[in-house]
C-alpha cells in the first residue's frame, strides 16, 4: 500500500487562507482552514494506507484524528518542503494539501500498477495531489510554486524524468470566497460546508471584523 502525506499549516488567524479576507475575518478564515484540514485528514484516515503522515508547519490541535505520524516541515520554499516530505518516505507515497476538503477515500486510493507517478491537477493551475511509486525529491526541487503554471511545470518534470504519469481528476482548491462556495457545494455534508454556512450567516456587507 501507499504512504499518504498531508502537508499543512496550523490553522491560525492571519497565517492561513488570507485570500478569504475579505469577505471573512481572519478568525473566520482560520476556522474555514481548520474545517478543510479536518475533512482532508478524515478522508485520509478512511483510506487504506501503509502509513499516514501529517507534514505540519505548527502544532497539532484537536482537529487531528488518531493514526497519523506528525513531522515538522523543513525550512525553505514550498518546493523544498514538498521534496523533503517525499524524502522521508520508503515505497509508494501520495501527497496532498489541505485545500481540497471535497477529497474522498476513493480519490486517494491510487493504484501505481502500470504507472510511476500520479498527478492531480488543480483548477487554478497548480496541483492538489502528487504520487510517486519511488519517491524522488529531485522531481520537485526547483519547480515554481503558487503560479498559474505550477501544475504544468510539475507534470512536465515528471515526464522528463521518464516517469509514466497517471492523471487524477481535476479538483478545485479553496483560495477565494467563490472557491469556498463551489467546494462546499460539492461536499455539502462535510465540516467545511457546515463551517462556511456559519461564517456566511454572520458575515454580510460591512460586518466582517
Amino acid at each position: 500500500m501507499t504512504t499518504l502525506l498531508v502537508i499543512a499549516k496550523e490553522p491560525l488567524p492571519g497565517r492561513v487562507k488570507t485570500r478569504l479576507t475579505p469577505p471573512f475575518s481572519p478568525a473566520q478564515a482560520a476556522a474555514l482552514a481548520e474545517a478543510a484540514l479536518a475533512d482532508t485528514l478524515h478522508a485520509v484516515a478512511a483510506t487504506p494506507a501503509t502509513r499516514r503522515v501529517l507534514v505540519l508547519d505548527g502544532t497539532p490541535g484537536p482537529w487531528l484524528p488518531p493514526g497519523f505520524d506528525v513531522v515538522p516541515q523543513c525550512a525553505g520554499d514550498l518546493d523544498a518542503r514538498l521534496a523533503d516530505a517525499f524524502a522521508r518516505c520508503e515505497g509508494p507515497a501520495l501527497l496532498i494539501g489541505m485545500d481540497t476538503p471535497q477529497v474522498t477515500p476513493e480519490l486517494l486510493s491510487v493504484d501505481f500498477a502500470g504507472y510511476d507517478a500520479c498527478f492531480g491537477p488543480a483548477a487554478d493551475g497548480g496541483f492538489w495531489a502528487l504520487g510517486l511509486a519511488e519517491p524522488d525529491p529531485r522531481v520537485l526541487r526547483g519547480v515554481p510554486m503558487s503560479t498559474r503554471w505550477t501544475g504544468a511545470v510539475q507534470r512536465r518534470r515528471l515526464v522528463a524524468a521518464g516517469l509514466r504519469v497517471r492523471d487524477l481528476p481535476r479538483l478545485r482548491d479553496v483560495d477565494t470566497a467563490a472557491d469556498a462556495a463551489a467546494v462546499a457545494a460539492l461536499a455539502p455534508h462535510g465540516r467545511f460546508a457546515a463551517r462556511l454556512a456559519r461564517c456566511t450567516a454572520h458575515t454580510g456587507p460591512g460586518t466582517a471584523r
